[in-house]
């Protein structure tokens, strides 16, 4: 609750927090507003797990999940698990799954790496038109 200023050397009775009265002394300390906006901790401060959320929902991670699982989908599908070979059956699975592996993180590489020269390129003609 503020506290209305007085003028100096008047006195007012105000309560503390244990309830009894006290006498002012007569200074007071005006409140200074900060434009309206009202800012706590919790919004001042980073907050990772809302950030990795965010993230998350993103179209650009959305579609790199999309990448990797048919790349992934793809591979398992060549490998095959048919019989032959002198694999056990969960050594060919171990294989094809490390195989599918290896080909989701090779094609979301891919589209990372297409993105960002698409960025680059948007960037260098952001430039050029900015310098004519």
């Amino acid at each position: 609750m503020v506290k209305k200023a007085t003028a100096k050397g008047e006195t007012k009775a105000r309560s503390t927090r244990s309830g009894t009265k006290s006498r002012s002394t007569g200074t007071s300390v005006a409140r200074v507003s900060n434009g309206g906006r009202s800012r706590s901790r919790s919004q001042d401060s980073f907050n990772p797990g809302e950030a990795f959320i965010k993230l998350l929902q993103s179209p650009l991670v959305a579609e790199l999940v999309a990448v990797a699982a048919t790349a992934a989908l793809a591979s398992l599908s060549a490998q095959g698990f048919s019989g032959g070979g002198t694999d056990t059956r969960g050594k060919r699975a171990g294989k094809a799954v490390k195989a599918a592996g290896k080909a989701a993180a090779a094609a979301v590489g891919s589209r990372l790496q297409t993105e960002i020269d698409e960025i680059r390129k948007a960037a260098k003609s952001a430039r050029a038109g900015a310098e004519a």
